[in-house]
């Protein structure tokens, strides 16, 4: 009350500045890593062989090495003794299940079938990536939004079970019963739940567990404001790292198949990028017509449009094979997420002022 109005724009200029120049510039370091990722993926030969080599039960541990790195620091920032003020949100909880196990794979399921009619490999891929829910890198995106920190963690969490209880089930649904129903024809989808509750323990259960601790301790042990006044700041660089180095890995892992194949890639990506502007545009304008704040609309919008390629590159894999279309198009998922959604943290950040005033 009281206050000169202020443009949209200079909200999000105002917010923007705010953050670290790693932050502000993290879309041109992201381009690079995918630049290198790729081109180390080209120029090393047998570097492909080496990577996929070093897994174990079809997770790549340098790729969960950077997932670690990435996601650590962000869950030590959660103020854990918060959590009940979401799980009370009924709202909040019902929105994300609908939007992410109900809308999220029916979406991706027709926007396969409009764009890749014909090349049942890759549409088969696509329908995998939208069943892979996110639970990974919406952390990052969610922070660098300003979103509701205590809700993302809730919502990752909730989503892992739904994963691990809800991807076969809905893989058949999807890729065998839908498809037969509709006159269509059916990829077919023999997923391991040993190997989603793996997916889910490495990228969430580790980092959501040494979070959860180092705050803890942390807090005994300096008290809560010396905890995120100095220590926090120490850690937090070490989430973009790792976001990077995982971005590396990822594109150096198919990098000769993306840059030989660069029709096949676009094809891939049309319906991908199509998909994450529905999805995070679509939530975004419901949550905010439903009246919730601009903190729990930024995280439900991302938890919606993100997806868990790791999960769907490692069943793309042990399903259909490594050189597979359908693994193909699992990679492709992080080519066009990671630059969207980037862009879209920037979008979030200049649409602040279209909230009420709220408490900072």
């Amino acid at each position: 009350m009281g206050r000169p109005e202020t443009s949209t724009q200079e909200i999000g200029a105002s917010a923007v500045a705010r953050l670290s120049t790693l932050d502000r510039f993290l879309a041109v370091w992201i381009l690079l890593a995918m630049a290198v990722g790729l081109g180390l993926g080209r120029l090393i030969p047998g570097l492909n062989e080496l990577l996929a080599a070093m897994e174990v039960g079809g997770i790549s541990l340098p790729i969960a090495l950077g997932l670690l790195v990435m996601m650590y620091p962000v869950l030590a920032k959660v103020r854990y003794d918060r959590l009940d003020t979401v799980t009370r949100d009924r709202r909040l909880l019902i929105s994300s299940l609908v939007v992410n196990w109900v809308v999220g794979p029916a979406v991706m399921f027709a926007l396969a079938w409009i764009f890749l009619a014909d090349l049942p490999e890759y549409r088969t891929g696509l329908i995998i990536v939208g069943l892979a829910r996110c639970i990974a890198m919406v952390i990052i995106w969610n922070d660098l939004a300003c979103g509701h920190r205590e809700a993302a963690a809730v919502l990752v969490a909730l989503n892992s079970v739904f994963q691990v209880l809800l991807f076969g089930v809905l893989g058949w649904f999807y890729l065998d019963l839908l498809p037969g129903w509709l006159g269509l024809d059916s990829g077919g989808l023999d997923v391991s739940p040993w190997l989603i509750a793996l997916n889910v323990v490495i990228f969430l259960g580790i980092p959501l567990a040494a979070g959860f601790l180092t705050r803890r301790f942390g807090e005994q042990k300096m008290g809560r404001e010396r905890y995120e006044a100095d220590f926090l700041p120490r850690i937090g660089p070490w989430a973009l790292y790792g976001l990077l180095f995982t971005i590396v890995l990822l594109f150096a892992l198919q990098g000769e198949r993306i840059t030989s194949q660069p029709w096949d890639v676009a094809r891939i990506a049309v319906p991908l990028l199509v998909y994450f502007v529905l999805m995070w545009f679509g939530t975004f304008a419901f949550a905010k017509a439903i009246g919730m704040d601009y903190d729990r609309t930024t995280t439900l919008a991302f938890t919606a449009a993100g997806n868990n390629f790791e999960l769907a590159i490692a069943v793309a894999i042990a399903t259909f094979g490594v050189t597979s279309g359908q693994a193909l198009a699992g990679v492709v998922g992080p080519l066009i997420e990671v630059p969207v959604l980037i862009a879209l943290v920037y979008v979030s950040l200049a649409w602040r002022k279209r909230f009420a005033p709220e408490r900072r």
